[in-house]
């Protein structure tokens, strides 16, 4: 009877062994190949700088190239409908923005996409606050200076943004309803030509993101008067928010994060997850990010995705204010 049940428990070990080995051997190892990062938007702009900066780092960390892939066009949708249309594994990812996995759910009336049922998110890496700058020939240094500014001279101010319904031209139709202040909206094709039409003169203040306009704060050819973020910025430590500069409760700007395709395995999230929050941890890159005007921001998938959540219902309330739409 001993010797009976030794053999079954013998056996039952085997078995055991067995299909843990086989369990190992039929998981698939990851990556494999090289991994795409889908960029929706244009090369040389704040998201192609940051998805670069961790495309190095997740190069080393994977072992495996990951390749930058941009493509932009009607607001990102085009690069992050292409990414929720992907395999789902693993293998092409997108770099999510406010603009494509918050705003444009109520700017377009017809989405190709699903933000919250198509898209696994992984991290989110980084904020971006916008910063409100002047042309400094202007007689103001404060907020307060264009509140009082633009109350005396309505209908003189008019304020550039990189394009209808960007988080820069909600941020101006914010800064409208919430101070009153009477201006005009003119919206470029992105933030070079409405920053070159402000250094000459030609508009009279903008919203911008901050790693755009920061060279020419720092060269004198921009004046800046407040940032958007709830913290002032490592980049920009003397200048006040928002809120400290006499507006509660102004908050705007953007984000930058990494999303896969919905029914990514969650193993594959997590080991991305992992190397991304470790990348994003190390002082190397903390400053990287911190010297060209992005503050880190870290969250995992779970906090990710309730963030995305948020976001979506908080601008949703901006556009309808503000009455944009991309259609």
């Amino acid at each position: 009877m001993n010797i009976s049940r030794r053999h079954s428990l013998a056996h039952l070990l085997t078995l055991a062994c067995t299909g843990n080995v086989f369990a190992q051997a039929s998981a698939p190892a990851f990556p494999t190949k090289p991994v795409r990062l889908i960029v929706p938007m244009a090369a040389g702009g704040n998201g192609d700088i940051i998805a670069r900066l961790m495309g190095q780092d997740l190069t080393a960390a994977l072992g495996q190239p990951v390749l930058i892939d941009n493509k932009a066009g009607a607001g990102g949708n085009i690069g992050a409908d292409a990414v929720a249309k992907s395999p789902a594994d693993g293998y092409t990812l997108v770099l999510g923005a406010v603009g494509t996995h918050a705003i444009n759910a109520s700017l377009y009336r017809k989405m190709p996409y699903d933000i919250q049922r198509d898209f696994a998110p992984v991290t989110l890496m980084a904020a971006v606050p916008n910063v409100l700058v002047v042309h400094p020939a202007l007689p103001i240094h404060s907020v307060q200076d264009l509140i009082a500014y633009g109350k005396k001279n309505p209908g003189k101010l008019n304020f550039a943004s990189s394009g209808a319904g960007s988080s820069i031209h909600l941020s101006g139709e914010m800064f409208k309803s919430m101070t009153g202040v009477e201006m005009t909206h003119v919206a470029y094709k992105g933030s070079a030509p409405a920053l070159t039409d402000l250094m000459a003169g030609q508009v009279q203040l903008m919203f911008d993101n901050l790693p755009t306009s920061l060279p020419h704060i720092q060269a004198g050819k921009l004046r800046a008067l407040a940032v958007t973020s709830l913290k002032r910025s490592p980049s920009l430590p003397s200048i006040p928010t928002m809120v400290e500069a006499g507006i509660p409760g102004f908050e705007a700007g953007s984000w930058f994060g990494i999303l896969a395709p919905a029914g990514t395995p969650k193993e594959v999230i997590a080991l991305l997850d992992r190397d991304i929050q470790r990348s994003l941890s190390t002082p190397d890159m903390q400053r990287k990010l911190t010297e060209r005007g992005f503050q880190p921001a870290v969250k995992g998938p779970d906090a990710f995705a309730q963030y995305i959540g948020q976001e979506i219902k908080k601008w949703d309330r901006i556009v309808k204010q503000s009455g944009a739409t991309a259609d």
